[in-house]
C-alpha cells in the first residue's frame, strides 16, 4: 500500500479543523481539494476513514491512517530540523497532547514554554481518568494519564503525583462543621465538583459520610475557578497542593488524613522522535520538582 503524503496531510487537517472548509484554509486549497484527497486517500486503504459530519467522526480504519499521517508528519518536521530546517520552512510540528486541567492550569505549561520555539502544541483537556481514550483512538500523540498499564504501540513513565486535600475557607467551617466534620455535617455541607466525571470529592465523602450522602453541589469546570469557588465560600472542595500555594486566601483542611494522591503517568507513542523526547524530558525534568514522588 503506497499512500500520498499529501492526502494524509489532508485527513489530519480535516479531523484538527473538523470539517472540510477548516482543513482547506489550513491547506490553503479549496474544500473540493480536501474532499478529492480524502477520496483517493480512502480508495487507496479500501476503506471509510471519515464519517462527513460536522464535526468529522474518525472511523476506526480512520483512526490507524491518522496515526499514520501524524508520525509522518513529525518524522518529516525532525529530519528537516537535523537538515539545518526553521519555522519558516514549514517543519515546526503540532503535538496534540491529552492532559487533566489541573496539570495544564499548575505546572505543564510552564514546562513546555521553553520549546515554544520548536513545535506547537495542540492541547486536549480531560480528566485524568479519561485522556488514554484520546491516546488510544489517534487524536494524541501523547497524554498525562492516571493509567500505568501502557497502551498499546505507547510507553508509558511515572511522573509523580499531585496530592489533593478536601479544602475549605476558615468561615465556611465555622458555619457548615461547627462541631466538627461529622458525617451528619458532610451530607448537608456544600461541594465544590469540577464536572460530572470528577469525583475525588466523592471519594472523600462517600468515605466519611456514606455513599448515600448527597449534598448540594456546585460544578465549576475551570481549575482556577475551581479553586476560586472554595477561596469564595460556595463549598469545600478536594483542593490540589500546587494551587493552594498560590490563593490570596486562607484555606483549611478539613481532615489531615482525607488527602488524595492521583499519581500520573506520560504515554507517547513508541515512536523515535525527537521532538517527542524533548517533550518528555521537559515533563519529567518539571514533573520532579512540581509532583510529589510517593515512594
Amino acid at each position: 500500500m503506497e499512500l500520498d503524503p499529501g492526502q494524509l496531510r489532508a485527513l489530519d487537517a480535516t479531523v484538527r479543523g473538523g470539517t472540510l472548509e477548516a482543513a482547506a484554509r489550513a491547506l490553503h486549497v479549496t474544500p473540493s481539494a480536501v474532499s478529492q484527497r480524502l477520496r483517493a486517500l480512502e480508495v487507496a486503504t479500501g476503506r471509510i476513514l471519515l464519517v462527513r459530519t460536522k464535526p468529522v467522526q474518525v472511523t476506526e480504519s480512520g483512526q490507524a491512517v491518522l496515526r499514520l499521517a501524524r508520525q509522518l508528519e513529525l518524522l518529516t518536521a525532525d529530519v528537516a530540523r537535523e537538515l539545518g530546517g526553521d519555522a519558516a520552512s514549514g517543519a515546526v510540528p503540532t503535538l496534540p497532547i491529552a492532559l487533566n486541567a489541573d496539570s495544564m492550569a499548575t505546572w505543564v505549561l510552564p514546562a513546555l514554554a521553553p520549546l515554544a520555539g520548536e513545535l506547537c502544541v495542540d492541547l486536549h483537556r480531560e480528566d485524568q481518568e479519561h485522556t488514554s481514550a484520546l491516546l488510544r483512538d489517534g487524536t494524541v500523540m501523547a497524554a498525562v494519564t492516571a493509567e500505568a498499564e501502557p497502551m498499546p504501540g505507547c510507553t508509558s513513565t511515572r511522573l509523580g503525583a499531585m496530592r489533593y486535600r478536601p479544602s475549605a475557607t476558615p468561615a465556611f467551617v465555622r458555619r457548615w462543621f461547627p462541631d466538627g466534620v461529622t458525617a451528619e455535617a458532610l451530607a448537608r455541607a456544600p461541594v465544590v465538583v469540577f464536572d460530572r466525571a470528577d469525583d475525588l470529592q466523592h471519594r472523600f465523602l462517600h468515605a466519611r459520610a456514606g455513599a448515600g450522602a448527597t449534598p448540594p453541589a456546585h460544578r465549576v469546570p475551570a481549575s482556577a475557578d475551581f479553586v476560586m469557588a472554595v477561596g469564595l465560600g460556595l463549598g469545600w472542595g478536594m483542593v490540589p497542593d500546587q494551587q493552594a500555594r498560590d490563593v490570596t486566601v486562607d484555606l483549611v483542611e478539613l481532615d489531615p488524613d482525607g488527602a488524595v494522591d492521583v499519581v500520573l503517568y506520560w504515554q507517547q507513542w513508541r515512536l523515535r522522535s525527537t521532538t517527542l523526547d524533548r517533550v518528555r524530558e521537559a515533563l519529567l525534568a518539571a514533573a520532579a520538582r512540581e509532583l510529589d514522588q510517593p515512594g
